[in-house]
C-alpha cells in the first residue's frame, strides 16, 4: 500500500532529546508524504504520546490540539532552572529540602486542582508577537507574559520507588489537565508552595485526547512497519480520533456533504455544537457545526 494513500492518526511514543519537529520529520521520511503534522509540542527532554495526523487528517489538527492530555512528572525539589527543568542553569537560591514530606507535598497538590492561572514560561513554544518565547530566552531576552487560565482535573503524588533509587527531594505525580498546561510551569507553583525551588527530572505524556501511550508505536517499529507495507495496523481512523458527537449520513447526505453542502437536520443539540459527520462505515466525511436557525449541519472541514 502507498503510504501516501493512507489517511489517519498515528500515535507515536516520542523519544528523550527530540524536538517535536524532529518526529514530525522522521514520520514524513518514513511515510514518504509531507503530509504530516502533529497536534500538541513536547519539550525535547520528554517523552511520549506525541499525535501526528497523515494527509487528510492533517486537517483536523486544530480539532485535536484542545484535547486534554494526562502526564507522568518527576519534580526536585531545592532549586529552580531557568528553563524549568533539568536541562536548565541553576537559579539561587538553593535549599535543603530533604525534609519535605509526601504528606506535605500531597496537601500543596490539593491547593492546584480545579482552574488556576498560569504564566507560560520563557522556554516554551508560545508565541508572543509572531516570536516563539523560547527563541527570545536563547537571546537572553525576558518579556512580560500574561497568565492564562488552565484546568488541573486531576493531580496525585504517585507512590514512591525504592528509597536508594530516589533521593529524597524528588516526588512524581500524575495529573489531567486542559490543553495550553505547562507541567514544567506547575512544578515550579508547587515548590514556592512548600517553600523551595522545584525543576522536572523527567516527563512523560501518556496520554492526548484519545490517543493513549498503550497504543504507542515507537519511531523504529513504524520504520519496520512500513518496510512490511503493514502501516494500516497503527494508524487510527479519522473518525476514532476525533472525540467529538457523531452523526451518521444516509447516502443523499453523504452526497451533499462531499460537495460542502449543509445536512438539514433536527435535533436536541445547542448552538455551535460541533460534530463528526460519517457515512454508514464510519469514514469521516465532515466536521460540522449545529445551526439551529437552519436546523441543520454547517460544514467547517470537509474530508470527503
Amino acid at each position: 500500500m502507498n503510504p501516501q494513500s493512507l489517511d489517519g492518526v498515528l500515535i507515536v511514543d516520542k523519544p528523550a532529546d527530540w524536538t517535536s519537529h524532529d518526529v514530525v520529520a522522521k514520520v514524513r521520511k518514513i511515510l514518504r508524504t509531507r503530509r504530516v503534522g502533529h497536534t500538541g509540542t513536547l519539550d525535547p527532554f520528554a517523552t511520549g504520546v506525541l499525535v501526528i495526523c497523515v494527509n487528510r487528517a492533517t486537517r483536523l489538527v486544530q480539532y485535536l490540539t484542545g484535547d486534554d492530555k494526562e502526564y507522568v512528572a518527576t519534580m526536585r525539589l531545592g532549586f529552580a532552572t531557568d528553563t524549568g527543568d533539568f536541562t536548565g542553569q541553576i537559579l539561587p537560591p538553593v535549599t535543603d529540602a530533604s525534609h519535605i514530606t509526601p504528606e506535605q507535598v500531597q496537601a500543596v497538590l490539593k491547593e492546584f486542582q480545579g482552574r488556576i492561572r498560569q504564566i507560560p514560561p520563557m522556554y516554551s513554544a508560545k508565541k508572543v508577537g509572531g516570536v516563539r518565547l523560547h527563541e527570545l530566552a536563547r537571546r537572553g531576552e525576558e518579556i512580560e507574559r500574561q497568565a492564562i487560565e488552565i484546568e488541573i482535573k486531576e493531580l496525585e503524588l504517585l507512590p514512591d520507588l525504592p528509597a536508594e533509587s530516589v533521593p529524597a527531594e524528588e516526588f512524581s505525580f500524575r495529573v489531567v489537565c486542559t490543553a495550553g498546561t505547562y507541567i514544567r510551569t506547575l512544578a515550579e507553583d508547587i515548590g514556592k508552595r512548600l517553600g523551595a525551588g522545584a525543576h522536572l527530572t523527567a516527563l512523560r505524556r501518556t496520554r492526548a485526547g484519545s490517543g493513549r501511550l498503550s497504543k504507542a508505536v515507537t519511531l523504529e517499529a513504524l520504520s519496520d512497519l512500513a518496510v512490511q507495507d503493514r502501516l494500516a495496523e497503527v494508524l487510527v481512523s479519522m473518525a476514532d480520533a476525533v472525540e467529538l458527537p457523531e452523526v451518521i449520513l444516509s447516502e443523499e447526505e453523504c452526497k451533499a456533504i462531499a460537495h460542502g453542502r449543509s445536512i438539514p437536520r433536527t435535533g436536541d443539540w445547542d448552538a455551535g455544537t460541533l460534530a463528526k459527520l460519517c457515512d454508514a462505515e464510519r469514514n469521516l466525511l465532515a466536521i460540522a457545526e449545529f445551526d439551529p436557525v437552519k436546523s441543520g449541519w454547517q460544514p467547517r472541514a470537509v474530508l470527503a
